[in-house]
């Protein structure tokens, strides 16, 4: 027994000084990664742009990247970015900007601010050079701001116009005998077509032939701007499709020449007025990231930026939504911080629980007594996402900011006939009351229940309607005229007087300064950032599954399951949101 006991104790003091250890070294790999050596930038230094990456409204840190995939770092965020490129025009360590334009995996009003921070950069009298191999529009409207744009000689620049198409699920449910029971308050509120009808109600066609067309206005404007080029001319080009291949792109003027990547390579040699055999300086902007000190926080007075990006939904959240508890508290706690002057509420958002909404529109109503709160917009805020902004002293859009959509909708899946004729299930229940199980998928709506939703979708309208009305001091009757679910851009909202001015989130935190009264305040970005054991432990599952879910189903096919899920999270709940799924090519 005494040898067997010493083998135990021994074997036990080994593996938990084994474990220890490996503790300790798990923390040296995790802290070297979170924490490493600023890196210097060196002369000659070239600024990669690439817009094939998702630039998001805040920077998340993933310090399973340095463990993953040594190569792999995080990606700033769309703000750091702007305020990089501000800072390196009078970097004397950066010669210019090279941006890889193939193609933008970034919205319309992201990469309008990224555009506005090329321009600013543009300024200072440092090159910008574009290159892709085939340039989709998107890439184009941010490469088109270089100062030379270069396309592959058997690539081309895509010039087809722009085009927005949604998923219709109708006829599947037909099929499948899924009856969708829909309540929805606002003509033009669309969110629910994809279910109830099998292509576009003529609203709905009306509304995006708008907007879409708001946007390549906007598109075709800054081309002819940058380009020295009609605006009528460059409408004819996608009319009679002329631009086929990369020599039409070049005869016509939309890029500057057509050369392989060696070729590029020299005319980033030139212009930095080195020899063409010694190496390029690039610099990717995570690396810049870490080397220059772009934020600049300076002054006694604080500015809180809060960002609220996602789905709007009740609970916490997760980090990809905006939670009403997790929100709520938030701008509580910033509400009676005595420190912060100003809160600047940047939204991306479209929409989500009606519910939610309204609980994180209280919270600013709030703050907005106390201290001034200005909204940015971003890509989207719109339903949801305009009714958390529709209270704030003044808001900011983007030109193609996606917002409005001032409507409600309700839908309770009636699954009975799907599970009787196709599965042969059946369902069967006692009930305390008439309405004890009123919603319930197994069975369809009594008249009198459809009239209970209907009559609560169209309270939950009026109420957000109510909501935009005291905020924008407009007539309720007013504000139901530019609502029933219609969506507008940034620039015509500012038409209807939901929006205050075009301007980025740059722009907004200069009017929170001025309404302060100061020139120079320090910058605190909220929500704050995980530490470190919890960022592993968030990210782990989430960066391994969705990475691997991508990579066999492809991009556009990982959206159409997140629309899906989304769907799943809808039922039953009154919902202030976009469409599921708009895709604009």
């Amino acid at each position: 027994m005494k040898g067997f006991l010493k083998t135990f104790f021994a074997s036990l003091l080994a593996l938990v000084i084994f474990t220890i250890i490996g503790v300790i070294v798990i923390i040296g790999m995790i802290s070297s990664a979170a924490s490493p050596d600023k890196p210097v930038i060196g002369s000659k230094a070239v600024l990669v742009l690439n817009l094939s990456d998702h630039f998001p409204e805040q920077s998340k840190d993933n310090p399973l990247n340095a463990l993953i995939n040594k190569t792999e770092n995080d990606i700033p965020s769309l703000y750091d970015l702007v305020r990089m490129l501000h800072y390196a025009g009078k970097d004397t360590a950066i010669k210019g900007v090279y941006i890889l334009c193939g193609s933008n995996s970034n919205g319309f009003a992201a990469s309008e601010e990224l555009r506005k921070a090329v321009m600013d950069f543009k300024s200072s009298g440092k090159f910008v050079i574009a290159y892709g191999e085939t340039i989709t529009q998107k890439g184009y409207y941010i490469a088109s701001a270089a100062d030379k744009l270069y396309c592959h000689p058997q690539g081309g620049v895509e010039w087809s116009g722009f085009s927005s198409g949604m998923l219709y699920l109708k006829g599947m449910l037909d099929k499948l005998e899924i009856k969708p029971q829909i309540f929805y308050a606002g003509k033009f509120k669309s969110a629910t077509e994809p279910l109830r009808e099998t292509q576009m109600t003529d609203a709905n066609r009306l509304q995006t032939s708008v907007w879409l067309g708001d946007l390549y206005t906007h598109f075709i404007q800054a081309a002819a701007a940058s380009r020295n080029l009609d605006t009528a001319v460059l409408r004819e080009l996608a009319q009679k499709g002329s631009i086929q291949t990369a020599k039409d792109a070049l005869d016509h003027k939309l890029v500057d020449g057509l050369k392989y990547d060696d070729e590029i390579k020299k005319v980033i040699s030139k212009a930095l007025h080195q020899d063409e055999k010694d190496r390029i300086n690039f610099v990717d902007f995570s690396e810049y990231a870490q080397a220059a000190d772009f934020k600049q926080n300076f002054g006694d007075k604080k500015i809180a930026l809060v960002y609220a990006d996602g789905d709007i939904v009740s609970g916490s959240g997760d980090n990809d939504q905006v939670g009403s508890d997790a929100f709520r508290s938030l701008l509580r706690k910033l509400r009676m911080d005595k420190e912060v002057k100003a809160i600047v509420f940047r939204v991306n958002s479209p929409g989500g629980s009606s519910l939610a909404s309204d609980v994180i529109w209280r919270e600013i109503s709030l703050a907005r007594k106390e201290k001034p709160v200005i909204v940015s917009m971003g890509d989207v805020a719109a339903s949801g996402g305009y009714y958390i902004s529709c209270n704030a002293d003044s808001v900011f859009a983007d030109a193609n900011t996606i917002t409005g959509s001032i409507g409600v909708f309700s839908i309770v899946p009636n699954f009975q006939s799907f599970f009787k004729n196709k599965l042969g299930i059946t369902f069967d229940a006692v009930n305390t009351a008439p309405f004890a199980d009123m919603g319930s998928s197994t069975r369809p709506l009594t008249e009198t229940e459809k009239r209970f939703f209907q009559a609560g979708t169209d309270s939950i309208y009026h109420t957000f309607k109510s909501r935009v009305a005291d905020g924008r001091k407009k007539d309720i009757a007013y504000i139901d005229s530019i609502a029933q679910g219609r969506v507008w851009t940034g620039e015509r909202g500012v038409q209807v007087g939901l929006v205050d001015r075009v301007g980025s989130l740059q722009d907004a935190l200069d009017c929170a300064a001025k309404m302060i009264h100061v020139s120079e305040y320090r910058l605190k970005e909220y929500p704050e950032k995980k530490n470190i054991f919890e960022q592993i432990l968030n990210n782990y599952k989430k960066t391994i599954s969705t990475r691997l879910v991508k990579e066999e189903i492809g991009e556009k096919q990982m959206g159409i399951l997140r629309e899906v899920k989304k769907v799943q999270q809808m039922i039953g709940i009154p919902q202030a949101r976009l469409p599921f799924l708009i895709t604009i090519e």
